[in-house]
């Protein structure tokens, strides 16, 4: 027996427990995922998840990354086939919306961001990275497109999908998420040369 197919197998096991741990995390915060926690969820063994992460903060960073990479499938990369500016900048809104009732919980980042937001440390780096490499990319359109302050128009337009999370989360109502792409429109309608 060949050594690929056990990699490859180990790798496979590694990325459905991780794609459970983000949605566990969505809902119940990072500092709930426990290697126990995630083992009864998946029915394993809580030695043969010790064997893909080592410690609870190991579990958590790798969750991290999974959710980054998760975020980045669904968000950006579909947009990187749009010309760069305001059609990826719509683009990358509209699908950051429609993720975020994928999650059990809500968002991953505004749950992981408010947990940890004070609480310096490994984890709270990660996230901290994964939310500048979005907002990083969110103001390189924006500069594309030609806006004064890119960084502004980032930090509007994320806080208006923050704000959809959160309303929707508090009440139900998927009104909110039309009234964020009412919103955004009207952001993007300000961009020079955007038409809408």
């Amino acid at each position: 027996m060949s050594v690929t197919p056990v990699t490859e197998k180990g790798s496979a096991t590694r990325a459905s427990i991780l794609d459970r741990a983000v949605d566990l995390a969505s809902a119940e915060g990072l500092e709930g995922l426990t290697i126990g926690r995630l083992a009864a969820e998946l029915q394993m063994s809580k030695s043969g998840l010790f064997a893909h992460f080592g410690s609870k903060q190991e579990l958590q960073l790798a969750t991290v990354g999974a959710a980054a990479e998760r975020f980045r499938a669904r968000v950006i990369d579909p947009a990187l086939e749009l010309p760069d500016g305001a059609p990826r900048l719509r683009a990358m809104a509209e699908s950051y919306l429609d993720q975020l009732q994928d999650y059990s919980g809500g968002c991953f980042w505004a749950a992981s961001s408010a947990e940890y937001d004070d609480r310096p440390g490994p984890v709270r780096d990660a996230i901290a990275a994964s939310l500048d490499a979005w907002t990083g990319e969110l103001e390189r359109q924006a500069r594309v497109a030609g806006v004064e302050n890119p960084e502004r128009f980032a930090f509007e337009l994320y806080s208006l999908v923050m704000g959809a999370n959160s309303r929707y989360r508090l009440s139900g109502r998927e009104a909110v998420f039309e009234y964020a792409r009412d919103a955004i429109d009207a952001l993007l309608a300000e961009l020079p040369g955007e038409t809408g």
